[in-house]
């Protein structure tokens, strides 16, 4: 589970990552990263799953395997940085380890200039 200090819940904060921020696209998600200098807070993460991922079951799945692979990574982002994982419509008939990779590679390529 996602801790709480971690969560993004607020639409301003949501939308403040994505239009600001850096953006990684990968076969199943769109990762959009804002890093904010200066900041101590702990790096917060929100996830955008919306119909056209598919029904609700599958789109629970989704979030909760995204989250699942986000909680791992909560360490390598940095402090006070914003994160919005987005997934695509691909991300339906992936499994955990293709997700994985998946936010892995837009991971790096946003973390890494």
């Amino acid at each position: 589970m996602l801790p709480a200090s971690n969560r993004l819940r607020r639409s301003d904060d949501f939308r403040r990552a994505v239009r600001s921020g850096r953006r990684a696209s990968r076969r199943a998600v769109v990762l959009h990263l804002l890093v904010e200098d200066g900041c101590t807070e702990p790096p917060r993460v929100g996830f955008v799953v919306n119909k056209a991922v598919g029904n609700a079951v599958l789109r629970n799945r989704v979030h909760r395997r995204l989250r699942a692979v986000l909680t791992t990574r909560l360490p390598d982002l940095p402090a006070g940085s914003l994160a919005v994982v987005r997934a695509l419509p691909s991300s339906a008939s992936a499994s955990y380890d293709e997700l994985a990779a998946d936010v892995d590679g837009a991971l790096t390529r946003l973390l890494k200039s």
